[in-house]
């Protein structure tokens, strides 16, 4: 192999390594500087067709869930979407039926929260309508003693290995991929649950679960984004969409 053969190899191998990697990944690494700004698209994001839904500065976008405002126990804390004081689910106050959804999280001690997706306000409770992706302080709260309810799971339903959740006070990165009926949790770079929406293994294992019951229960063709009210304080920051075909 002369020295050009190589080199063209060499660079092959490192853009397909590149392309492996979610790009709202890519877009918090670019910088060589330092970190890149907190809630901001880069060049490259804006024109893959991402857009924020948390500006850093208001609540702008959301509402509580089954309400018409933002609850108070919500707030703006340091560029971050803040659980500060007793409050409620929130939603976005758009849906979404195909995307791909990356945010950042930060849990208090023995904390627990979580992200949901395609919910409704058809029952007394959001996770009675949205998967939930589990967000939560895996060494301190008593969920992270089971894999189908620690950080990253398909909450009650799909596990997540072990080992991949930072500590707390430490961010945690996520993409969530939702189309059509197939789903990818990320976290921190990690596919961590992959499953499909009303495939024969999906309802076998809602129908042995406390969703059986509810009839909206991962059903809905599009939804509202949500962020866990659980009592405990959790920050959420960085919260960008793109919306799929």
């Amino acid at each position: 192999m002369n020295h050009l053969t190589a080199i063209t190899l060499l660079g092959a191998c490192l853009a397909g390594a590149l392309s492996s990697v979610p790009q709202a990944a890519l877009a918090q690494q670019a910088s060589t500087n330092g970190p890149a700004p907190l809630n901001t698209l880069t060049t490259a994001e804006r024109a893959a067709g991402w857009r924020l839904l948390f500006d850093g500065k208001t609540t702008a976008g959301w509402r509580g869930w089954k309400m018409d405002s933002m609850p108070s126990g919500w707030q703006v804390v340091d560029g971050t979407l803040k659980r500060v004081k007793p409050a409620a689910d929130i939603i976005t106050t758009e849906k979404f039926r195909n995307f791909e959804l990356s945010l950042e999280w930060n849990i208090a001690k023995n904390g627990n929260s979580g992200i949901f997706y395609r919910a409704s306000e058809d029952d007394d409770a959001i996770y009675w309508s949205a998967p939930e992706m589990q967000v939560l302080d895996d060494a301190g709260h008593p969920d992270g003693q089971s894999r189908l309810t620690a950080a990253g799971a398909d909450y009650g339903l799909y596990p997540s290995p072990v080992g991949v959740v930072k500590p707390v006070g430490q961010w945690n990165l996520v993409r969530i991929v939702v189309n059509g009926s197939h789903v990818e949790h990320w976290l921190n770079g990690v596919k961590v649950v992959e499953y499909e929406l009303g495939s024969p293994d999906w309802e076998a294992k809602v129908k042995a679960s406390k969703f059986a019951s509810h009839a909206h229960y991962g059903r809905n063709a599009e939804g509202y984004i949500g962020l866990q009210e659980h009592e405990y304080p959790v920050a959420f920051r960085n919260i960008k969409i793109r919306v799929l075909p």
